[in-house]
C-alpha cells in the first residue's frame, strides 16, 4: 500500500537517522585518536626527560667494565659518556665526580654538572691500561727535571711551582711538586691562570698507577689545588674500592678514540 501524497514509505519513516555502521566508525576513530594522544604525550614526556638529561643519567646501578687485568664496578651516573655505560671489555672509561662528595650525576646537583661557573666542583677521571712504567711523579727526575727553567716559587698548600722552558712541548704549563703524607713524591701539571677566577674546569692534570695495571689520569680546576692531598688520596681510594683483578688480561680496541687531552 502506498503512503499519502508525501510519497514516503512507512519503512523509511521507521529507519534510524544514524546507522550502526557509522556509529562504529566514529567510536573507533575516537578511540584511535585518544590512543594516539596518549602515545604522543608519553613519548613527548619521555623524550623531554631524555633531552633534559643531555647525556647524563641518574642510574646508580653498577656497570661492570674490564680494562686489561682489572675488573671495574662503576655506578652508571658516574660514567661520563653514554656509550661507555654498556659494560664489558673496554680500552678506557671516563668518569666525572663531584668534589668532595665523589658522587655521580643527579638532578638535584644538575647545575654543578652543567653550569660552567660551577665546573670547578668536578673531578674528571680517565682510566686505561698502563702503557708507561712510571706515573707522573716518577717522571719528574728522569724527564721533567731537564725541561724546567732554573728557580722555583711557592705554590698553594705547600706545593712548589716549576716553569717549563720554551720549545719543550709544555709551553704555558707549570709543574707543581710536593710530598704526600706517606713521604711519596707528588707532581701535577697545570696551566695556571693569572687570576684564580679565570681557572678552567680541568686545567690541572696528574696520572697515577692504581690496582693491578691501571693508569688513572685525573683532572680538576686549579681552584682546587689547596685540596691536592685530599684529592689524590680520594682518587686512589675510589678506584681501589671499585676494582678487582681478573685472571687474564683482555685487549680490545674501544670505538671511542683515545683521549685528546694534553700528553704526558
Amino acid at each position: 500500500m502506498r503512503a499519502g501524497a508525501s510519497g514516503v514509505e512507512p519503512e523509511d519513516e521507521q529507519a534510524p537517522l544514524i546507522s550502526t555502521r557509522f556509529l562504529m566508525i566514529v567510536t573507533v576513530s575516537v578511540l584511535l585518536l585518544a590512543a594516539g594522544s596518549i602515545a604522543i604525550s608519553w613519548f613527548g614526556r619521555a623524550y623531554g626527560e631524555r633531552l633534559s638529561l643531555a647525556g647524563h643519567t641518574e642510574d646508580i646501578s653498577n656497570v661492570e667494565i674490564t680494562i686489561g687485568r682489572d675488573q671495574l664496578s662503576l655506578p652508571a651516573n658516574a660514567i661520563r659518556f653514554e656509550q661507555q655505560r654498556v659494560g664489558g671489555n673496554a680500552e678506557r672509561v671516563d668518569l666525572y665526580l663531584l668534589w668532595p662528595e665523589l658522587t655521580g650525576y643527579s638532578s638535584a646537583e644538575r647545575r654543578r654538572f652543567d653550569d660552567l661557573s660551577l665546573a670547578h666542583s668536578l673531578i674528571f677521571l680517565q682510566m686505561s691500561q698502563s702503557t708507561m712504567s712510571r706515573d707522573m711523579s716518577g717522571r719528574v727526575e728522569p724527564i721533567y727535571r731537564h725541561l724546567l727553567m732554573p728557580g722555583t716559587k711557592p705554590g698553594p698548600a705547600g706545593l712548589t711551582i716549576h716553569t717549563f722552558r720554551n720549545a719543550t712541548g709544555y709551553e704555558g704549563e707549570s709543574l707543581l711538586t710536593g710530598t704526600l703524607p706517606d713521604g711519596a713524591p707528588y707532581a701535577i701539571r697545570c696551566m695556571l691562570p693569572e687570576a684564580p677566577e679565570s681557572a678552567g674546569s680541568s686545567d690541572c692534570q696528574r696520572d697515577i698507577h692504581v690496582a693491578e695495571d691501571l693508569t688513572v689520569l685525573y683532572r680538576f680546576s686549579s681552584r682546587l689545588l689547596a685540596d691536592w692531598q685530599a684529592i689524590d688520596g680520594a682518587v686512589h681510594a675510589y678506584v681501589k674500592s671499585r676494582s678487582r683483578a681478573v685472571s687474564a688480561p683482555v685487549t680490545l680496541k674501544n670505538p671511542l678514540k683515545a683521549s685528546t687531552d694534553r700528553s704526558s
